[in-house]
């Protein structure tokens, strides 16, 4: 059965703040904030220096949790023009060919994270070039220091959680990278990221009513569901990453994702199963779904493609409820299961199509239109246009509010995980 989620609950203030615990909401709409202030902070910092150094061989670049994000955005965008590799590392051990021509990122909200902490400190004994982002007065910045790199610190907008200080901590890297060559995101571009976050967070503000809230809407959509996510390409596929994420993590409901093309195969396999109303049958197999001639009216129906020796089987039309009963007897029959949702992260229209650009539109479209006729509850987002930093704020910003009014309708703290402060008490 579905979990159960109180839209009213979603437009009540005093609601949402004393679920909100931490205020997650209030610390997501600083995000345009939190980009002006980075790029204040870096500049404090001395990170115009990079550009008056030799370009590295390699960036290697360490966060985990909620930053491990930075370092799949600077993937992304470096990696269309960068003239040298890229890569995301976790944790020790680190690559051996890391050395001095290299220049290692460790990013940390609090500047405590043992992973890049550790690859920070192995950066520095090996003499390779490092940029830090985390707290001032943290191991990191110290680190940092003694290795005479460039340190930026958090300041004072977010500091709630490293999935609300995203754009705190991403900005000083996007600008450390751009300023070295390897990506086009000037303070230009980073300016209309702002801009557009906080056009964002206008438009998902709390106060906006949930008929009227894409964020709230969805939100409602995806707790009738189980959901998959999926992303249109490169881009689209670092949205879905970070939703599936904020799902988990903020709303506690789990939800693969995947990137088209290469992910189709594998998110569409999902179709036949449990969760759709062709629950593991293809058409060519008798089952209960199907219904013969002269039991109702079939006007607008489409026949099945097949015979059986006392009569022609029709498969019930589409039905946006997934092929649902509507007056299905849930004392008799029991609880329904939920239906599976895709999420659909399409990213803007491109301005110039190219064979590539209509080759990825059409398997989004081909995806799309199996998924309804196997009754999956699809949902799309598209996002604006812009850059592409731009266009990933505009998802990023999407998913996350989502994800919040998603916990805070099932009355979750979206900050606050009971289990999770166990484990971390376990683990110590």
């Amino acid at each position: 059965m579905a979990p159960y989620i109180d839209d009213a609950l979603l437009d009540d203030p005093d609601e949402l703040t004393r679920k909100d615990s931490q205020g997650t909401l209030r610390a997501l709409a600083t995000s345009g904030a939190q980009v002006r202030e980075a790029l204040t902070l870096g500049a404090e910092a001395g990170i115009d220096r990079l550009a008056d150094q030799d370009r590295p061989r390699s960036v290697l670049v360490a966060a985990v949790g909620g930053s491990s994000i930075v370092a799949d955005v600077l993937e992304l965008l470096a990696e269309p023009g960068s003239p040298v590799p890229v890569q995301a590392r976790r944790n020790l051990p680190m690559p051996g060919w890391v050395g001095p021509m290299d220049l290692v990122v460790a990013v940390s909200l609090s500047g405590r994270a043992p992973g890049p902490l550790a690859v920070a400190a192995e950066a520095a004994r090996r003499g390779a070039s490092l940029l830090t982002v985390g707290a001032d007065d943290s191991p990191l910045a110290e680190v940092c220091r003694r290795a005479r790199g460039i340190h930026v610190g958090i300041g004072q907008t977010a500091r709630a959680s490293s999935r609300t200080s995203l754009w705190t901590l991403l900005t000083p890297v996007l600008v450390g990278a751009a300023r070295l060559g390897l990506l086009p995101a000037t303070d230009a571009v980073l300016e209309q990221v702002a801009d557009r976050l906080d056009e964002r967070a206008a438009e998902l503000r709390p106060s906006s009513a949930a008929f009227v809230n894409p964020a709230k809407l969805l939100a409602v959509q995806l707790a009738e569901t189980v959901p998959v996510v999926l992303g249109d390409g490169p881009l689209g596929g670092v949205a879905a990453a970070r939703a599936s994420a904020m799902l988990a993590r903020t709303a506690r409901i789990p939800a693969p994702y995947g990137e088209l093309p290469d992910a189709a195969s594998t998110i569409v396999a999902c179709f036949d199963g449990p969760y759709t109303s062709i629950g593991g049958r293809r058409a060519g197999t008798y089952d209960d779904s199907r219904i013969r001639l002269g039991d109702i009216d079939t006007s607008g129906w489409e026949p099945h493609h097949f015979d059986e020796p006392d009569g022609e089987l029709l498969e019930r039309p589409h039905d946006p409820d997934g092929g649902r009963e509507v007056f299905a007897d849930p004392y008799r029959e029991g609880p329904r299961s939920p239906q599976l949702g895709l999420l659909m992260l399409r990213d803007a229209p491109a301005q110039t199509p190219s064979p590539e650009t209509i080759r990825a539109e059409s398997v989004v479209e081909a995806v799309l239109t199996t998924a309804r006729e196997a009754g999956v509850k699809v949902m799309e987002v598209r996002a604006g246009a812009g850059a592409p930093v731009v266009r990933l704020a505009d998802h990023i910003a999407m998913v996350d509010f989502t994800a919040t009014y998603l916990a805070i309708g099932l009355g979750l703290d979206p900050s606050i995980s009971p289990h999770v402060a166990d484990l971390r008490d376990r683990t110590r």
